[in-house]
């Protein structure tokens, strides 16, 4: 690539130096060639002058002596004739030369002058300058003078000369910088492509690598450079692969002597002594820890399995969130009782959207929500401001009103208490369902089991971390082409800091009771990114924490 170039650079720069110097040459020599033909010219016409005054012995006598000592002076050769041709004086010249001769007969015709070629370094040496003898139409004679060259040549030859020099200095010039561009341009590139080669070196090898099979076009180094970014993509993706697969072989190897240890210590609880209880209760303990960060190593690497996007999600992959939300909000009401923290699904109206069809294009649907609560008490987190409160087949929602503020420009959303009846716990998801009104209906691409999966973990942060008297609700956005389900509590939150840190793996705040593995918002980050969704941790003001789960609407 840099022979090419270098080639490429230089020829630009030659024509560039070339479009310069020959017009800068050519004006020069034209110049020159003015000069000296305007010279002549005027010497001609004085002498046509004298000869035409020159009509006593006195006049020519006079006439000589001139042309004399100009031959003598200049060196050049001067013809005075008569309108018969027949010589008046003659200095130098060969009346028999035929270039004479014409040019003498043109003058006498009194025709005009004939255009003066442009002088170069290899001209003629002689010029031929011609003139009549008379005034007006009235020719008594004809003056030629034999005009040298030489110096006109000369001085032409030197200014080329130096025109040629600059030229090649300013040719080596860019050829310098060529190369000077030429290393700069490809010297990234070739640190590229040796970091890329170092890092697929150190890359673990795959047992049956596919070829690549793309053809790139271009100069050799971008080439090995696009063959070397595509060798190093294989090999990370085969890496990750065998990383996520030795994960969840590990996880899955160790459940089954981990199981086996549980049973054995299960049958030694009635056996060991009072006086080793305590210890006997930590190991246990610490097995059923080990057990479930096992079963969380092996979902995250479930979870983060390459995923084909861009197609069309199959029915299996879809569901509706609402009945996915009122079916986890009736088995998580117990726990949350238990806990002391109220949980209510939120009641609210979507905006008109655009949901995603099958095939993935958007079509104008308006698309309504609505949940009904499923615990005693008010508490919850919305984006709606106001609304009118809906009756279920298992209890009526009697406030005149539940007052929900909106999120906030920056993410953050607002708590606020909302005003629900008592329920007896039972969830009717045909109010919750989320419909269109030309009688279709607004689903999720995603299914039904990990949808649930993510909300379990949202719930469960929520139960564990909220604290006793807060208030959880899970509220159903609708927008252009996607579903929001929202998971917000009014709960003691965590510092700022950390809130960006939630999904890393094994993290836990400082607020975080013991028990956890670190590993829930992860998975369900992992799977929310695996059906083309995205999961968002929130703060919610003035306290509390928010899990917002973003996924592609379909419309069916």
């Amino acid at each position: 690539m840099r022979r090419r170039l270098l080639i490429v650079l230089t020829v630009f720069a030659a024509l560039a130096v070339l479009a310069f110097a020959v017009p800068l040459s050519l004006t020069a020599a034209t110049s020159r060639t003015q000069q000296l033909v305007l010279g002549r010219s005027g010497d001609a016409d004085r002498f046509a002058t004298l000869a035409d005054g020159a009509g006593s012995p006195d006049g020519v006598r006079a006439l000589a002596d001139e042309v004399h000592r100009y031959h003598e002076l200049y060196g050049e050769n001067v013809l005075v004739v008569d309108a018969r041709g027949a010589p008046i004086v003659n200095a130098g010249v060969v009346v028999t030369d035929s270039r004479i001769s014409a040019a003498l007969a043109a003058a006498r015709r009194n025709q005009r002058p004939q255009h003066q070629d442009r002088l170069t370094p290899w001209s003629a040496p002689v010029m031929l300058v011609a003139r009549p003898v008379g005034t007006g139409v009235q020719v008594n004679g004809a003056v030629v003078i034999e005009a040298s060259t030489a110096a006109a040549r000369a001085a032409i030859a030197r200014t080329w000369a130096v025109i040629a020099v600059g030229g090649l200095g300013a040719m080596i010039g860019f050829m310098l910088l060529a190369l000077v561009l030429s290393r700069w341009v490809l010297r990234p590139l070739a640190a590229m492509s040796d970091a890329v080669a170092e890092l697929t070196a150190t890359l673990p090898k795959p047992r049956g690598r596919a070829p690549i099979t793309r053809n790139y076009g271009g100069p050799p180094e971008v080439r090995a450079l696009a063959e070397s970014v595509d060798a190093m993509a294989t090999a990370v993706g085969d890496s990750a692969d065998a990383q996520r697969q030795l994960v969840a072989d590990t996880a899955h190897a160790m459940r089954n002597p981990l199981a086996a240890l549980m049973i054995r210590l299960d049958s030694l609880e009635f056996a060991v002594p009072d006086t080793a209880s305590a210890t006997f209760r930590g190991a246990t303990a610490e097995v059923e820890r080990l057990t479930a960060l096992l079963d969380d190593l092996l979902e995250l690497a479930v979870a983060e399995a390459p995923a084909s996007f861009g197609t069309a999600a199959s029915e299996e992959e879809q569901c509706d969130p609402a009945q996915v939300v009122a079916d986890r909000i009736d088995a998580w009401v117990s726990a949350f009782q238990e806990a002391g923290v109220q949980l209510a699904a939120a009641p609210r109206s979507a905006p008109r959207v655009q949901p995603l069809d099958s095939s993935g294009a958007s079509g104008g649907t308006s698309v309504t929500a609505s949940c009904v609560s499923s615990s005693q008490g008010s508490g919850g987190i919305s984006s709606a401001a106001t609304h009118d409160p809906m009756p279920d087949d298992s209890g009526a929602i009697d406030s005149a009103a539940a007052h929900i503020p909106a999120s906030n420009d920056n993410g953050a959303i607002n708590s606020a208490t909302a005003h629900l009846s008592p329920l007896d716990g039972a969830i009717d998801s045909d109010a919750a369902r989320i419909s269109a009104p030309d009688g279709g209906e607004v689903t999720a691409a995603i299914s039904s089991a990990a949808l649930a999966q993510i909300l379990d973990v949202a719930l469960s942060n929520s139960c564990r971390y909220a604290g006793a008297g807060a208030h959880t609700q899970v509220a159903i956005e609708a927008e252009q082409g996607w579903v929001t389900v929202r998971v917000a509590d009014d709960g003691i939150g965590v510092e700022p800091e950390e809130l960006a840190k939630l999904t890393t793996r094994f993290f836990r705040g400082t607020t975080a009771v013991p028990g956890g593995t670190g590993l829930g918002l992860s998975i369900a980050q992992a799977l929310a990114r695996a059906h083309g969704g995205e999961l968002a941790v929130e703060a919610v003001r003035p306290h509390g924490l928010a899990v917002a789960i973003r996924l592609p609407a379909v419309l069916r």
